[in-house]
């Protein structure tokens, strides 16, 4: 890309969890492969907004990435959509392109006027103020075809951005039909409100397909938003009521001395081991199988054509306050959040929506979403059965291999970028 000596800023908006690890990881990527490594040249800072799923250790991944230059964390964005300056006043080059991947899109318009810059949005479901954004690269043609063919020039269809963020690492790593024997991975999810049923519900689970398949072995992959102290709170019944409640399992956190790894030791002493390397795609692509709650992981899990059932307890039925727009904004708003939060997810639920990413890929349900009042002893005995029929768990990972995404969609996302530096360097 010819810049004639000029610099430039890519000002990347985003803010959840999911967004930072499965958007802007895959994406930083690509710039720095299609743009190169001069940072006199090309500097790219992420700036992050609240999100009501956010664990607040959003800013430490992006800043972990070794292509982001600076991160600004969500507890200043507002004074900086509002003045302009960041908590450490920034410096801002002349030219520059304004990249959403998460949040408000409005956003986008407002930072992108106040820099003087370009902007483009990745629209996974909607796109909105076709007037203002320069340019959208969305998830599929339906986003397109909604806009007025007076906008029709500033969309291109990149694909799915969730199927893509595990494609560069997928390439590297043997998929096979014959992974590692009765490795059982665990993904409890990475919120308090999804931890404190998934971790007690995931280790009754194993503990009774232990008891009738000792040969198995089961893993957490560690968010990693999340430290194994604070992980290991929502196995003690001292501090998770909801063990007690419904008898499900508790374990204890195991650091040994030596190397070996850490693990939740079981009241029955089962190990449950505790994976913290990010991202854990070379484990997971050797798990049987997956439990998983729903998410970004069950897009990873899908790309990786790793056979998953997706749990959602309704024990506790406020605990999904993921929703966009109003119904996201009135489950987690404070004090009355969990009565809406309820109502909501009791209505989400009645309609029969598929939440599995590779479901909604396929618009059908080839991996199964278990919803309602879960029982430890119904899940295990669904694992047992598809551990005892292979074949099974062949067809599903056959299902995950058709429907995944294409990978490229990081890539043409960054062209776009580029192209739009282009112009503004015009």
């Amino acid at each position: 890309m010819a810049m004639n000596g000029e610099q430039f800023d890519i000002v990347i908006l985003s803010n959840g969890p999911g967004e930072v690890t499965t958007w802007v990881r895959p994406v930083v990527q690509s710039l720095r492969q299609q743009l190169g490594e001069d940072r006199d040249r090309v500097r790219i800072s992420v700036v992050l907004s609240p999100c009501p799923n956010a664990t607040g250790k959003e800013d430490a991944i992006a800043s972990s990435y070794p292509q982001v230059d600076r991160v600004q964390a969500a507890e200043h964005f507002f004074p900086f959509l509002l003045s302009g300056k960041t908590a450490e006043n920034w410096d801002w080059r002349d030219k520059g392109v304004v990249l959403f991947l998460g949040g408000d899109q409005f956003y986008t318009v407002i930072i992108g006027k106040r820099l003087g810059y370009r902007s483009v949005v990745y629209a996974e479901w909607d796109a909105r103020w076709h007037n203002w954004i320069d340019r959208f690269g969305v998830m599929k043609s339906e986003i397109a075809a909604t806009a007025a063919p007076k906008y029709a020039h500033k969309f291109t269809v990149v694909g799915d951005l969730m199927a893509e963020a595990t494609s560069q690492e997928l390439s590297q790593l043997p998929i096979t039909d014959y992974p590692l024997p009765e490795l059982i991975g665990l993904l409890p999810g990475s919120k308090p409100a999804k931890l404190a049923q998934g971790v007690p519900l995931c280790l009754a689970i194993a503990q009774r397909i232990h008891a009738v398949r000792p040969q198995t072995r089961f893993v957490i992959p560690v968010a990693p938003t999340l430290d194994l102290k604070t992980l290991a709170r929502f196995a003690d019944p001292n501090q998770n009521p909801l063990i007690q409640q419904f008898g499900w399992g508790s374990g204890e956190l195991i650091i040994p001395a030596n190397s070996d790894s850490p693990f939740l030791k079981t009241t029955t002493g089962l190990r449950v081991e505790l994976f913290t390397q990010f991202p854990a795609y070379d484990l997971l692509s050797q798990c049987r199988l997956c439990l998983t709650t729903v998410g970004a992981n069950t897009a990873e899990l899908g790309s990786l054509a790793v056979p998953m059932i997706v749990l959602l307890p309704t024990q506790q039925l406020d605990a999904m306050r993921s929703w966009d727009g109003l119904p996201g904004l009135l489950a987690n708003l404070p004090g009355i959040g969990s009565v809406f939060a309820k109502a909501i997810n009791s209505l989400v639920l009645r309609q029969g929506r598929l939440f599995a990413w590779p479901n909604k890929w396929a618009n059908a349900e080839i991996v199964p979403e278990i919803v309602g009042n879960l029982q430890p002893e119904d899940i295990a005995n669904l694992v047992i059965d598809y551990l005892e029929h292979p074949q099974k768990l062949a067809e599903m990972r056959s299902n995950l291999r058709h429907v995944r995404g294409k990978p490229g969609a990081a890539q043409k996302l960054a062209q776009i970028v580029s192209e739009e530096l282009l112009i503004a360097n015009c």
